[in-house]
């Protein structure tokens, strides 16, 4: 147990306990919601609240019955491979976009460097309501609207400013010398990019593309403007599901969901300390 320091007065004390459990009650306010989420997607019955049967920890009142019926939906199971696809192949083009565009920010020489920073982060900023309605316009015109190849394109232009946040990061402690002592001994720009830069900033570009990832897997407004009823992804398909035919199997998606983000999220935390490693910052 942490002991708080001798010269700590009454009111010390009193301040660091009073943030200590406000942050607690903070998480708690934050994760509830989401906590009790889990138990209700066991629920036998089809309510989203809890029965007696369930309250009393009897052993009949709960059931799988709708994690089952996940794997036994057309519209689930093809929601599910869609979110995948799309998601993976959004997430592999922003991150080469947004890798790309982090190193040339990086440049001392670039030019312009702010004003094109602002211009590709927008997406972050702008409502996604208006990113989707203008996207929506613009794709007809190219017949984008209703296939997978405008998904995952407008997909790849929300996750492409996580990329670059994340790069840009990662870069910020590279040592540009070594790139020019590739440059000196002879190797080509692409090669000193691909074997030196690259196996430096590779936890920042992992990172980003999971961050992508999960934007593009968590994305219905762009799917609602330009989605056909053949690329129906989980957000969309549990959005249908509350407006049409409520029941558990929703809790229970968003159970396998929470899963996924915990998994995402270790990795992150797994990458940043590798990172912090390879910086020398962590011993």
């Amino acid at each position: 147990m942490k002991h708080l320091p001798a010269y700590f007065t009454f009111w010390h004390i009193l301040g660091h306990y009073s943030l200590k459990w406000t942050a607690y009650l903070v998480l708690a306010f934050l994760m509830l919601p989401i906590v009790i989420i889990v138990p209700l997607s066991f629920n036998a019955e089809p309510y989203f609240t809890f029965t007696d049967g369930m309250l009393a920890l009897d052993p009949a009142a709960y059931s799988t019955r709708w994690y089952q019926a996940i794997f036994s939906d057309a519209n689930w199971l093809l929601s599910i491979k869609n979110s995948f696809l799309i998601g993976a192949l959004a997430a592999t083009l922003s991150t080469v976009l947004g890798t790309i565009a982090a190193v040339g920010l990086s440049s001392p020489v670039m030019p312009f460097k702010r004003l094109i920073t602002a211009l590709l982060l927008s997406p972050m900023i702008v409502p996604l309501i208006i990113i989707a309605a203008g996207m929506f316009f613009f794709y007809t015109r190219f017949n984008l609207v209703g296939s997978y190849a405008g998904l995952v394109i407008a997909h790849a232009a929300l996750g492409v400013p996580f990329v670059i946040i994340t790069v840009t990061a990662t870069l910020s402690g590279f040592d540009r010398s070594l790139y020019n002592a590739g440059i000196s001994m002879g190797a080509s720009p692409v090669k000193v990019f691909w074997d030196v830069v690259i196996p430096l900033i590779r936890p920042g570009v992992i990172s980003g593309g999971l961050f992508a990832f999960v934007t593009s897997f968590d994305e219905v407004v762009l799917v609602l403007f330009l989605a056909g009823p053949e690329q129906r992804t989980i957000p969309r398909q549990m959005f249908s599901g509350l407006r049409e035919q409520i029941n558990p199997t929703i809790l229970a998606v968003a159970t396998l969901l929470i899963l996924i983000s915990i998994a995402l999220l270790v990795t992150l935390e797994i990458l940043r300390r590798r990172s912090e490693r390879m910086r020398g910052t962590e011993f």
